[in-house]
């Protein structure tokens, strides 16, 4: 892919809209919180360092005798901070970590395109980053591009930035993530992991707040069971907006919880949750688990790659975004039967050409956690499930309760199996199964009115009139022959 040349301002984009104003709503914190714009430090206004791939270690960090090795001219900052830009070129062989430091910017000076390039470099075991920000705060990385951090061991998770432990006030900017990832072969192992971005708030103290995750471009990424973009763990007050993700072979953007960032006793608690959260306008597309090791069983591949997934999150507007050619658009769920997901509004974003299905609420199976206080409204599902197996535009699985799907738009534009809607048979207490309201959707497809398809409670109804007098549910809602 051709690279391409980023300027990093100094101040951040302020494109909010309704998205802001419905997450200060819903949320009360993401408006001068989470979105204000960055502000330039007082080390950062005094205190430049210059790196460039034909510098020397001997320089003074100016731009005319520019430092060759980033780590040293991070080193050289000292306490109160500052900033190192990067000068045109390819950074071989070069990691930056930022440990216990706060008031530091990394960024490509005006017009450059610098490459850190991980080629060769052997990823330590455990997860580690080509940058790498640990217990950090008023840290921006800003115009990077990062490329060829690989592995083939189980025992390596490579990831092109990576920030963990607690810290305030991250922004990732305008970076550039491709062709990095762990690619062991091993069919049917969950064993092999690898990030583009990866925030892990494992810290059961002190959180990951008031995080930024901006403009970036995520590409061609061999993730193994692991996901493109993610937040995991204690990470509280976050925004992931306007970044581009495509042609990698696992989750597109991932919010989690419950899993074991935290262990012990806090592992089902609310610290270890991605919460507060905000994704939008953001361009998932071409996210696809087939090929992808991890995801061979039974002898075939699972169609299992979410363009966006929330997974154990809780408190976080999903908005404005657009899903393409994926496996399942969007999924809002909780993989730990002892944990949940809640209060998730889903609004304006529209999914198009999925493999499986365009939205999918609630647990896979029966040994999953609840889903619950979701709202989704405003979107439209368009043209999914192109592998054209039965499968519907909108899923409805396992503990999904007190939760409400209005004014959508979904069409179905197979001919021979116009599925518009599938809620499978409920499993476990009524408490778990209860206020699923479903109102003013609009439905469309190839089928002739009466002939498309609705499943309910497991059972196949055909024709809106005769779905709805089975379910009481959809009142007010639609079907026209598209």
């Amino acid at each position: 892919m051709e690279e391409i040349v980023i300027t990093c301002s100094r101040r951040f984009p302020h494109r909010l809209g309704w998205v802001a104003v419905a997450a200060a709503a819903l949320l009360g914190l993401l408006g001068a919180g989470a979105q204000a714009a960055p502000r330039e430090s007082a080390a950062e206004a005094t205190s430049t360092l210059y790196v460039s791939p034909t510098g020397s270690d001997t320089g003074d960090g100016s731009a005319s005798a520019p430092l060759r090795t980033a780590q040293l001219a991070v080193d050289r900052l000292g306490g109160r901070g500052g900033t190192v830009e990067f000068l045109d070129g390819r950074y071989t062989g070069q990691r930056v970590v930022l440990k216990d430091r706060s008031h530091i910017t990394l960024r490509a000076a005006p017009g450059a395109v610098p490459i850190l390039d991980g080629t060769g470099l052997a990823p330590v075991k455990g997860p580690s980053g080509m940058v790498e920000i640990r217990n950090s705060s008023q840290i921006t990385v800003c115009g990077l591009t990062i490329t060829g951090y690989r592995t083939t061991s189980t025992a390596a998770m490579p990831i092109g930035i990576y920030v963990v432990g607690s810290g305030d006030g991250i922004v990732l900017q305008a970076n550039h993530v491709h062709h990095l990832g762990n690619d062991n072969p091993t069919l049917g192992s969950f064993a092999m992991n690898a990030h583009g971005i990866g925030v892990y708030g494992n810290d059961p103290k002190a959180a990951i707040r008031h995080l930024r995750i901006v403009g970036n471009t995520l590409d061609h990424l061999v993730l193994g069971a692991s996901e493109s973009l993610v937040v995991n763990g204690n990470v509280d007050r976050w925004s992931i907006t306007d970044n581009t993700i495509e042609d990698n072979n696992n989750i597109g953007i991932d919010a989690i919880g419950f899993e074991p960032t935290i262990p012990g006793a806090d592992r089902y608690t609310q610290v270890n949750r991605a919460r507060h959260g905000l994704i939008a306008r953001n361009r998932v597309s071409r996210i696809i688990s087939e090929g992808n090791p991890a995801y061979y069983e039974d002898g075939g591949w699972c169609n299992c790659a979410d363009g966006i997934y929330i997974d154990g999150g809780a408190d976080i507007v999903v908005a404005d975004n657009r899903v393409d050619t994926s496996d399942i658009g969007i999924e809002v769920a909780s993989e730990w039967a002892k944990g949940w997901t809640d209060h998730i509004l889903v609004r304006g974003n529209t999914v198009t050409r999925s493999r499986y299905v365009g939205l999918s609420l609630g647990g896979y199976d029966k040994d999953r956690g609840q889903a619950y206080d979701i709202a989704v409204t405003d979107n439209t599902l368009r043209g999914n499930n192109t592998l054209d197996d039965g499968s519907p535009e909108l899923l409805l699985q396992y503990y999904v309760h007190d939760t409400s799907i209005t004014k959508n738009t979904i069409i179905s534009t197979n001919r021979d199996a116009s599925v518009l809607l599938n809620r499978v048979a409920p499993l476990g207490g009524a408490a778990r199964n209860a206020h699923l309201v479903l109102r003013r959707n609009r439905y469309a497809g190839h089928a002739a009115t009466g002939h498309e398809v609705y499943i309910w409670n497991g059972v196949e109804h055909t024709g809106l009139t005769r779905y709805r007098a089975a379910s009481h549910e959809d009142v007010g809602s639609t079907y026209h022959q598209d």
